[in-house]
């Protein structure tokens, strides 16, 4: 299976050309983002239109997740076959029409279609971003500049709802969405202008005839460095993510007693930490890459702590320590961010897609499935619905979270010891320079799958 073999290097790396791809690549992030939470402030507006109940709602939600988990391999092996620009360029495409579509929709069929479609665009996005910073950046650099992509993107959510808040009021359901897709046109200019693949001169091309797709996603899954990144991210993601989009905002409210706008308010603020854990995060990933999954577990076992603590009490926390929850809770976002550099640095640049892929899809896997047992557990105690919950159901329920992180606590342990192995007999070397907390950049020799 031929593969891409990039030796010639006709750009510099880390230098202005490469800040220039990041800002267009890092627009396109924020702008799926954008989109993928746009129903949150159209949810009301949408259940009247679509004439919807709360479930069907959600549902709109759950569907865009799945096809973006369900697409992370497939999208990975589209990546490493026609690169970053183009799949950037076919995400806004796919983006531009499923929203679109979601505005000029005026049954539940039609804009569930445009949901998916929407999801499918936003699935090839944050992939390609990452791989571009692994190939124009210097080994030193991509972690921070990870973890700033992974704040910018979250960031974009909230910075965006305001706008489509007021072009839904102004403007009305087609004409909002219709302005609001208008902007993947200007994104798809700026791509073909300014995004190129690679600061490398390629040499070959790739051919990934479809009898050697398998193969090829076997060997990158055999990797002991990929499973180690999936279940980085598996691990650490899936609380915020559960927190933020779903269960947070019942769980202070009706759990804990905090009016709406006070749990509005922290689940906003939620987003300054991110950015706050994030540099850090990232200066340590930097400085100690030897430790990467250590700093990992460090983030996972403090929110298993703090949320022991508040669901041990029968008790409404103070709020002092919800807030420290929130924040702990927060931290898993940059920590998941760590699984892709952990990735980088086992696998070769032509299989790095596929590698991202993989691990890309743990955290959202995880955060499906916990979102639904939650939701059973809930349904099990009580069945009068959101208004009949209270505390007690609550710290049954969210008390699901610990089977996922124990799951993946083994896991990790598990991978990080035969990454370790792997590298020392595979690269001899490089497990010491990681040591002495230098970077250590793959050389991109041949397939390293097990």
């Amino acid at each position: 299976m031929p593969e891409v073999v990039e030796r010639e290097q006709v750009h510099d790396i880390g230098r202005r050309r490469a800040w220039v791809i990041w800002v267009v690549a890092l627009s396109v992030y924020v702008l799926a983002v954008f989109h993928r939470s746009s129903l949150g402030v159209a949810g009301l507006l949408a259940a009247e239109r679509f004439d919807v109940a709360a479930t069907q709602l959600a549902f709109f939600t759950v569907l865009q997740l799945l096809v973006y988990a369900a697409l992370q391999v497939p999208v990975g092996v589209l990546l490493d076959r026609f690169g970053s620009r183009r799949l950037l360029l076919a995400g806004l495409v796919l983006m531009t029409a499923g929203q679109l579509g979601f505005g000029l929709a005026t049954s539940f069929p039609a804009a569930l279609l445009a949901r998916a479609v929407l999801g499918a665009g936003d699935a090839v996005v944050f992939v390609s971003v990452i791989r571009l910073v692994t190939v124009w950046f210097l080994v030193r650099q991509a972690p921070m500049v990870t973890q700033v992509t992974g704040i910018a993107g979250q960031l974009g959510a909230i910075v965006a709802a305001a706008p489509l808040s007021f072009l839904l009021r102004e403007l009305g359901w087609t004409r909002a969405f219709a302005v609001a897709s208008s902007m993947g046109v200007v994104l798809m200019v700026l791509v073909v202008m300014l995004v190129k693949d690679s600061p490398y001169r390629r040499s070959a091309v790739v051919t990934l005839k479809l009898r050697a797709l398998a193969q090829s996603v076997r060997l990158v899954w055999g990797n002991p460095g990929t499973r180690l990144g999936m279940w980085s991210h598996f691990t650490s993601q899936f609380s915020v993510t559960v927190f933020a989009l779903l269960w947070g905002f019942p769980f202070l409210v009706r759990g804990q007693g905090w009016s709406e706008a006070a749990a509005g308010t922290l689940l906003m603020a939620m987003t300054g930490w991110v950015i706050v854990s994030g540099f850090a995060l990232g200066a340590l990933v930097a400085r100690f890459p030897f430790y990467r999954s250590w700093i990992v577990l460090g983030v996972v076992f403090t929110m298993m702590a703090v949320w022991a603590v508040v669901l041990m009490r029968a008790s409404p926390a103070p709020g002092w320590l919800v807030v420290l929850l929130a924040f702990a809770t927060a931290s898993g976002g940059p920590a998941s961010m760590v699984a892709f550099d952990l990735a980088r640095s086992f696998t070769p640049v032509h299989a790095l897609g596929r590698a991202n892929g993989i691990v890309n899809v743990g955290g959202f896997i995880a955060s499906l499935v916990c979102m639904a047992l939650i939701g059973v557990v809930l349904d099990l105690r009580q069945e009068g619905g959101m208004d009949a919950y209270v505390l007690a159901d609550f710290r049954a329920a969210m008390a699901v979270q610990y089977v996922f992180w124990g799951l993946g606590i083994v896991q990790i342990l598990r991978y990080r010891r035969r990454g370790i192995a792997h590298l020392e007999r595979v690269h001899p070397g490089a497990v010491e320079q990681m040591r002495a907390g230098k970077a250590w950049a793959h050389p991109g020799i041949g397939e390293e799958g097990v």
